[in-house]
């Protein structure tokens, strides 16, 4: 009696056993499935997220210079029209983040800053100059420095840096649905991110 007793324990344990290393090893497949999931996530998210604008400028370059001891100004101006497409964007194949496949967490670690891109297209018009004053290289590229410079500021007025942001909220909301989906956390730094509300807090640390 005592050796079919022990038989069916022995038997017991051997099934449970194998029954456990089972369920742990379904359990790993299932871990290594959502890690593959979320990395092919933050693969197919990993683009250039750009919002586009165009501005169109009229300016009145002056420029005058003294000479014979400040008796006589030599000056020269010109009208410039400016045509620029603007684009604001997130490359977002440059994005930091970490895997905790042990605690089920995606971290993401930093977030690239902005890339601003201005191609101006400028005309110059009504060109005026003095003999002793005339136009040379250094006063196109004085131009040119100085419309990139209105145009950033416009740029900074406008409101295609907040659609930029906007548009990479959308974009990182997608790792938020799909931790969420996996019953996994997505943390930005330290921080979790619970919501698409606390996502747009990541603004104020870009």
């Amino acid at each position: 009696m005592r050796k079919i007793l022990f038989g069916v324990i022995i038997t017991l344990i051997v099934l449970y056993t194998f029954k456990y290393c089972g369920d742990k090893k379904e359990d790993k497949i299932t871990l290594q499935e959502n890690t593959t999931l979320i990395q092919e996530q933050i693969k197919n998210v990993g683009k250039l997220v750009v919002t586009e604008g165009h501005f169109s400028e009229v300016y009145t370059y002056k420029n005058s210079k003294s000479i014979f001891a400040d008796l006589l100004e030599a000056e020269k101006q010109a009208i410039v029209i400016v045509n620029a497409d603007v684009t604001v964007g997130y490359d977002l194949s440059k994005i930091e983040y970490k895997i905790d496949e042990v605690n089920k967490t995606l971290q993401i670690l930093n977030i690239p800053e902005e890339e601003i891109k201005i191609s101006p297209d400028l005309e110059y018009y009504d060109i005026q100059e003095d003999f002793l004053n005339q136009f040379e290289a250094k006063d196109y590229n004085e131009i040119k420095a100085t419309v990139r410079a209105a145009l950033m500021k416009k740029i900074e007025e406008s409101d295609l840096k907040s659609n930029a942001q906007n548009r990479l909220i959308s974009e990182l909301s997608k790792f938020l649905i799909l931790t969420n989906s996996l019953g996994w956390t997505l943390k930005y730094d330290q921080t979790p991110i619970e919501s698409v509300e606390s996502l747009k807090l990541i603004d104020l640390k870009l």
